[in-house]
C-alpha cells in the first residue's frame, strides 16, 4: 500500500511538472520607462525621519519606502548617500553622516548595503546620489575625519555653508575618489548628481579668482572625468545628473529665470548631454505647465537637443499644496507625466522630488501614480554602454492549483534582472521583476490567471533584453 501511494504521488508530481512546458516561442518586449523617486537624507527630509533612530527603526522606515515604491510600480530609488562631505555607508575616506546617528557615529549597520540588498530583492534599482561639492551646512558639527578638518584649504565659504572649491583639481580628485570607492565596493545601479556645483545666488561669487568661463571649464572637466571613470570601472552603472531646469534665461524664448545656471552655477548641462557625458539628464522642471517657467515649454526645449541620451524630467510632487505653490493639485503632476511621455524621443522616464510627498500621499498623488503606472516597467536600456543580449534560459513550471513555481537555469551569468511575464497573443503583462541571481520564484496562481503562456526574460546589466524562456500550459 505504501509503495502504491508513492507511485501515485510520483505520477501526480510528473503530471504537475508537465502542466507547463517550455516551447519555442517568443513574448513581446516588456514596457520600458524610468520611474524614480529621490530619497533625501540631508536634514532628514525623507529618511531617516530623524537622526539617532535605532538600526531596526531606520531599517523599517527604509523598508516601508521600498515596499510602497514597489506597490506604486516605481522601479528605482535615488538614495542620497553623501549629503555634505559625509557618508551613509561604511567609508575609510569620509565620516558617518550626522543625519544617521550623529556626526561620525557608526549607526550599527551599513545603510547603503542594506538598501541595495532590499531594493534588488524587490526588483528596484538603487542609485547612489552624491552631492559633489557641498561640505558643511550652517555650522552643523561633522565627524573627526571630515574634509573640512583635514584639508580646510580646499574649502570656500558660501553664506552659512562651505563648499569644496569646484575649480580645485585636488578637490575634484577627492570627490572622484569618494564616488569611485562606492562604485567599486557596492552593487549600485547608478551614480546620480544634483545641481550643486557652484552655489546658488547670492553666494555664487566665491573667492576662487576664476571667471565664469573658467569655472564652467573646470566643472565640465569634472563631469567628463566622472563619467569616463565610472564607465571604465563598471560600464553598466548609469550616470545621471539633475541640473537646474533652465539652461539659461531665454532658453526657450519667453522663459524667465532668477538663476542663470550657465553663469552662476557653472552648469553647462546641454553640453554634457550633447557630448554623451551622462546616460540621462533629469532637469529639475519643478514649475507648473501654465507659468512663466512653463513645464511644457522647458520639457520641449530639453527634449529637442539632438542626442542619443534621454531627458527625464524632475517633477516636484513636493510642491503639491505647498507653501511654495499654494493650491497646486496632484492632477498637475499627472499632466506632466503624460506630457513627458509624449515627447520621449529615446525613452520615457520621470523622477519625483521627493519621497516624503509621495509617501504622505500629498493631494492624493498615489492614486494618480497608480493610474499612470498601471503595470510594471523595466528601466530603459543603455546600448551605448554595452550590447550583450542574454541567452534563453532553460525553465520549468510546477502548478499545484494555488501556486505556480518557476525554476530556470541560465546558460551564463549575463542577466542583471529577470522579468516574469504572462499572457497570450497580443495581451501580455509583467508580473514581477527579480534580481539576476535568483533562479526560482513561487507565484500565486491568481496572478497568472487564465494566461496561456509564462515568459522568463533575462535583462542584461546595461538593460538589453535577452531571449525569454516561454512556458505553455
Amino acid at each position: 500500500m505504501k509503495k502504491l501511494l508513492q507511485v501515485i504521488l510520483f505520477l501526480a508530481t510528473a503530471v504537475m511538472a508537465q502542466a507547463w512546458q517550455q516551447v519555442n516561442e517568443n513574448a513581446p518586449e516588456p514596457p520600458r520607462e524610468f520611474r524614480a523617486a529621490w530619497v533625501s537624507t540631508v536634514y532628514n527630509l525623507d529618511w531617516p525621519s530623524r537622526a539617532g533612530l535605532s538600526p531596526s527603526a531606520q531599517k523599517q522606515e527604509l523598508l516601508n519606502i521600498l515596499n510602497k515604491a514597489v506597490q506604486l510600480k516605481l522601479n528605482a530609488i535615488i538614495l542620497q548617500v553623501r549629503p555634505n562631505g559625509d557618508a551613509i555607508y561604511k567609508s575609510s575616506i569620509e565620516p558617518w553622516s550626522a543625519w544617521l546617528s550623529g556626526p561620525g557615529v557608526n549607526p550599527g549597520y551599513d545603510p547603503l548595503e542594506f538598501a541595495i540588498r532590499e531594493a534588488h530583492k524587490r526588483g528596484l534599482e538603487l542609485h547612489a546620489w552624491f552631492n559633489p561639492f557641498r561640505a558643511t551646512i550652517s555650522g552643523r558639527p561633522v565627524g573627526r575625519n571630515h574634509i573640512s578638518r583635514r584639508q580646510p584649504n580646499l574649502l570656500k565659504r558660501a553664506g552659512n555653508t562651505t563648499i569644496l572649491n569646484p575649480s580645485s583639481s585636488a578637490a575634484q580628485q577627492h570627490v572622484l575618489r569618494v564616488i569611485l570607492d562606492v562604485v567599486r565596493r557596492y552593487d549600485i545601479d547608478g551614480v546620480h548628481l544634483d545641481d550643486y556645483f557652484y552655489p546658488y545666488p547670492p553666494h555664487h561669487n566665491i573667492a576662487d579668482g576664476k571667471s565664469p568661463s573658467e569655472r564652467r571649464r573646470a566643472v565640465d572637466n569634472f563631469v567628463y572625468n566622472l563619467y569616463t571613470s565610472v564607465k571604465k570601472t563598471k560600464p553598466w552603472v548609469r550616470v545621471g545628473i539633475s541640473p537646474f531646469g533652465i539652461w539659461q534665461p531665454g532658453y526657450p524664448s519667453g522663459v524667465k529665470a532668477g538663476v542663470n545656471a550657465y553663469e552662476h552655477l557653472a552648469c553647462d548641462a546641454r553640453k554634457w548631454l550633447k557630448n554623451g557625458w551622462v546616460d540621462y539628464l533629469a532637469p529639475q522642471l519643478y514649475w507648473r505647465i501654465n507659468s512663466e517657467q512653463s513645464f511644457t515649454a522647458l520639457m520641449q526645449w530639453w527634449s529637442s537637443i539632438n542626442t542619443r541620451r534621454p531627458v527625464w524630467p524632475g517633477i516636484a510632487t513636493a510642491r503639491i499644496k505647498s507653501s511654495e505653490d499654494p493650491g497646486r493639485p496632484a492632477s498637475e503632476i499627472d499632466a506632466q507625466i503624460a506630457y513627458s511621455r509624449s515627447l520621449a524621443r529615446q525613452s520615457a522616464g520621470q523622477l519625483f522630488w521627493s519621497w516624503r510627498s509621495i509617501g504622505n500621499n500629498a493631494g492624493g498623488i498615489q492614486s494618480y501614480l497608480a493610474k499612470r503606472y498601471s503595470g510594471y516597467a523595466v528601466p530603459p536600456a543603455m546600448p551605448w554602454s554595452g550590447n550583450v543580449r542574454p541567452q534563453r534560459p532553460g525553465a520549468q513550471a510546477y502548478d499545484n492549483g494555488s501556486t505556480i513555481t518557476l525554476n530556470w537555469n541560465p546558460p551564463d551569468a549575463s542577466a542583471r534582472k529577470w522579468v516574469i511575464q504572462a499572457g497570450s497573443g497580443r495581451r501580455w503583462r509583467t508580473i514581477c521583476i527579480l534580481p539576476g541571481a535568483q533562479r526560482k520564484v513561487k507565484l500565486p496562481a491568481r496572478l497568472i490567471g487564465d494566461a496561456g503562456r509564462i515568459a522568463i526574460r533575462p535583462i542584461s546589466a546595461c538593460g538589453n533584453s535577452g531571449t525569454p524562456a516561454v512556458l505553455a500550459r
